[in-house]
């Protein structure tokens, strides 16, 4: 089956981790193309490589979500390739605050820093990004395809689950990482309206605790398990779930 007969699902973050996870099980078990977004083109191109050699559909995209030219560049090249985008799947993210013994890695760095690297990549970066692709999703509704936008969220970001006391993330002062996974939540109500009229299905998704880059592969589950939710979304049938919040267990809180 050529690339122009397959679902075209863009992840971004997808050199590795969650969103690596989600690129593989796409492309192996449902026959996506999948085009692997990677801030480091080389990175993206390694893992969309590693997935062409098992028989599956891939390549890599560089896509830098802070990046305007970075975006418009891989919208583009999407438009020009295939005309339309039936999947998108923001995954990529950053988890920068200071903890002393658990993330010690940005020590020094300001609140306002902190704040702001946050918030321009999980939030800015990912508004910018789905805003661009909305015209690709609206032409795969036209051609009579089923749009999906999957916001990669976290439990952390529910505002009813931050004031849980018997929530283990509860003492850890995340504060930037989880009002800008509030921000991701907002997003997938907002885009959700927006494309609501062409009936695409556009939720959030708490992966859980995951071992990967931003918990340092200390703790959590793997990449696969994380992945599981986010792909049962991207692959819904159409009249399928819009606007929810949930993990592997069900409906999160917002």
């Amino acid at each position: 089956m050529s690339t122009t007969q397959k679902t075209i699902a863009l992840i971004s973050g997808a050199n590795t981790g969650i969103g690596e996870a989600t690129a593989r099980i796409l492309a192996r078990d449902h026959g996506f193309h999948v085009l692997v977004g990677s801030r480091n083109l080389e990175a993206g191109e390694k893992v969309a490589k590693s997935i062409t050699s098992q028989g599956h559909s891939a390549e890599a995209v560089q896509l830098d979500v802070t990046s305007d030219a970075s975006i418009a560049a891989a919208v583009d090249k999407i438009e020009k390739d295939f005309g339309l985008l039936d999947v998108l799947v923001n995954n990529a993210g950053i988890l920068i605050d200071y903890v002393p013994g658990v993330n010690e890695s940005t020590k020094g760095l300001t609140t306002r820093e902190i704040f702001t690297r946050t918030v321009s990549v999980n939030v800015v970066g990912t508004a910018c990004l789905t805003d661009a692709c909305v015209p690709l999703l609206r032409k795969a509704a036209a051609a009579r395809h089923h749009p999906r936008v999957v916001f990669v969220s976290s439990i952390m970001g529910s505002i009813q689950e931050a004031g849980v006391k018997t929530n283990p993330w509860y003492p850890l002062d995340y504060k930037a990482y989880d009002t800008s996974k509030a921000g991701v939540d907002m997003l997938a109500v907002q885009y959700s309206r927006i494309l609501e009229d062409v009936g695409a299905s556009v939720n959030a998704v708490c992966p859980g605790l995951v071992r990967s880059a931003l918990t340092r592969y200390t703790m959590g589950e793997t990449p696969e398990v994380g992945a599981r939710r986010i792909v049962e979304l991207a692959t819904a049938e159409e009249g399928g779930p819009t606007g929810t919040f949930t993990n592997i267990h069900g409906p999160i809180a917002w």
